[in-house]
C-alpha cells in the first residue's frame, strides 16, 4: 500500500517517531544532566519506602521494580539496596564481585517470574555518554518483544 493509499498510517508512524525520539531525546538530556553525589537518589527514597514503586522482587540485597517509562513491554530495574559507593559499574571495586552477581542472578528469577521464557536483555548504562541518569547503579531487564541489534 503507497503513503497516498494510506496517509492516516504515514501520520502514524510520523507521531511514533516523534514521540520516541522526543522520550530519547529527554533521556538522553537528563544523563548529561545528571551528576554522582552522595545525596540520596531517587532509588534510596523507593528502597525506604518513601516514593512508592511497583515492586516485583525484593531480598536482603536487591530490589526490583518496575520502570516508570518502560522501553518494552516487560522493564524492571533491578539495584542493589545498599550503594556502597556502586554509583556506575565504572565504580566497581573487587568487593563489589558479590552484589554485582547478585544483580544479574536477580535479574534471571525476575525474568522467569515474568514469563520471559524466549529471551530477555540485561542493560547497564554508565556515565553520560551510556546515558546514566540516576547514579545508583541498577540493570535494566528488558523483554516481552523482539530486540534488536545493534542497540542505540
Amino acid at each position: 500500500m503507497s503513503k497516498q493509499e494510506n496517509p492516516s498510517g504515514s501520520n502514524r508512524l510520523q507521531v511514533l517517531t516523534s514521540h520516541l525520539t522526543a522520550a530519547m531525546a529527554s533521556e538522553k538530556e537528563a544523563a548529561l544532566a545528571a551528576t554522582p553525589s552522595d545525596s540520596p537518589t531517587i532509588f534510596d527514597k523507593i528502597i525506604n519506602k518513601q516514593i512508592p514503586a511497583n515492586i516485583v522482587y525484593e531480598d536482603e540485597k536487591v530490589l526490583a521494580f518496575r520502570d516508570i517509562s518502560p522501553q518494552a513491554p516487560t522493564h524492571i530495574l533491578i539495584i542493589p539496596k545498599v550503594r556502597d559507593g556502586l554509583t556506575g559499574i565504572s565504580q566497581a571495586e573487587e568487593r563489589h564481585c558479590e552484589i554485582l552477581g547478585r544483580l544479574l542472578y536477580a535479574a534471571k528469577l525476575v525474568a522467569k517470574q515474568e514469563g520471559l521464557d524466549d529471551g530477555f536483555r540485561v542493560v547497564i548504562n554508565d556515565g553520560p555518554n551510556g546515558c546514566q541518569s540516576v547514579y545508583h547503579l541498577h540493570v535494566h531487564l528488558l523483554g516481552g518483544r523482539q530486540m534488536n541489534w545493534p542497540p542505540g
